[in-house]
């Protein structure tokens, strides 16, 4: 992978301002992170359903399960960055060599299609809306697409990823408004704990229909923010 130096990204400040992850830009504002408004503004049917999930597997069981996904997944993301970068690294803990051969499979069947990229690990925003960070912004089998890593526990179906879909096109118009691009596709590329690489590919129509959704989203959390503040 050949890194294009194209669009300088800002460096990367988290804040936590009333238990919510916000991102610091440059000193001058501080907005609320994509993931923040998403889950915010997460349907009563999704919450239930979370609830529901917790409520079958007991507290104390579906609280190891979710930690154990999100260690497995930050050291699978930890190891493509190094890759991306090429950088050694190694992380010998179970949970590590785990991780490891998921982000191979990840570099063997999906980064093999991204030749040259713009940045890893990029802070984008959107101006007085919203912030977040993205895995990876390259050129996807010919077209600059927004790319995000994703582990999971077990292979999910295309209907189960909508929130993965809505971050992809939040990141995608942030990026288009500060730097002047047309980016109009997202990939995910996800890797389940047993070694299942997934592939999905979000363009065109489909795409801007995300970037629509994703703006109601954004306008329910300022409406129902001015509420509690007002």
């Amino acid at each position: 992978m050949i890194k294009n130096n194209k669009y300088r990204y800002p460096k990367t400040v988290r804040e936590v301002i009333e238990g919510k992850r916000h991102y610091n830009i440059d000193d001058k504002e501080k907005l609320p992170s994509v993931t923040t408004i998403l889950s915010a503004t997460q349907s009563a049917e999704k919450r239930e359903a979370l609830a529901r999930w917790r409520e079958s597997k007991g507290e104390e069981e579906a609280t190891r399960i979710v930690d154990q996904a999100g260690a497995r997944g930050t050291a699978m993301h930890k190891i493509l960055e190094m890759y991306i970068l090429k950088q050694g690294y190694l992380d010998e803990t179970e949970v590590g060599k785990q991780a490891h051969n998921m982000a191979l499979r990840v570099i063997e069947q999906g980064l093999c299609n991204v030749p040259e990229y713009y940045g890893t690990e990029c802070t984008l925003y959107y101006p007085g809306l919203y912030a977040g960070q993205t895995d990876l912004v390259g050129i996807h089998k010919g077209q600059d697409a927004i790319i995000d890593f994703k582990q999971t526990n077990k292979p999910k179906k295309r209907e189960w990823i909508e929130d993965y879909c809505l971050q992809l096109a939040a990141y995608a118009m942030a990026h288009n408004f500060i730097y002047k691009t047309q980016i109009t596709k997202g990939v995910v590329m996800m890797c389940s704990k047993d070694n299942y690489y997934q592939e999905f590919v979000i363009e065109g129509n489909e795409f801007q229909e995300y970037k629509h959704n994703f703006l109601r989203r954004v306008d329910e959390y300022y409406k129902t923010r001015s509420k509690t503040t007002g």
